[in-house]
This record gives C-alpha cells, sequence and structure tokens, in this order.
C-alpha cells in the first residue's frame, strides 16, 4: 500500500512539474513590436502565379 502511494505521489507531483515547466519554458507567441517593423506591404514581393491571403 505504501508502494502505491508513493507511487501515485511521484505521478501527481511530475504532472505538477510538468504543468509548471510548460508554463515559464518562455516558447510561446511574442507580441510584433510594430515599432522595429521596417514599412513594407507583403505583396511587393509576391510572385506572379501564386495567391497570397
Amino acid at each position: 500500500m505504501i508502494l502505491l502511494i508513493a507511487l501515485l505521489a511521484l505521478g501527481a507531483w511530475a504532472l505538477i512539474a510538468t504543468i509548471v515547466e510548460l508554463r515559464r519554458d518562455g516558447y510561446r507567441h511574442v507580441p510584433t513590436d510594430w515599432s522595429r517593423v521596417a514599412d513594407h506591404d507583403a505583396l511587393d514581393r509576391a510572385e506572379a502565379g501564386h495567391t497570397y491571403r
């Protein structure tokens, strides 16, 4: 019984640690800083025959 409780506690700790690390790993959408983007249109370099959305 103690072994089962220890395994459940270890599993719960692993799940919580995984969630915490995924929240703070820094790999997420970062908003674009439009003041650093050059003034150009995406269609300026469009090739003929291709459809761009």
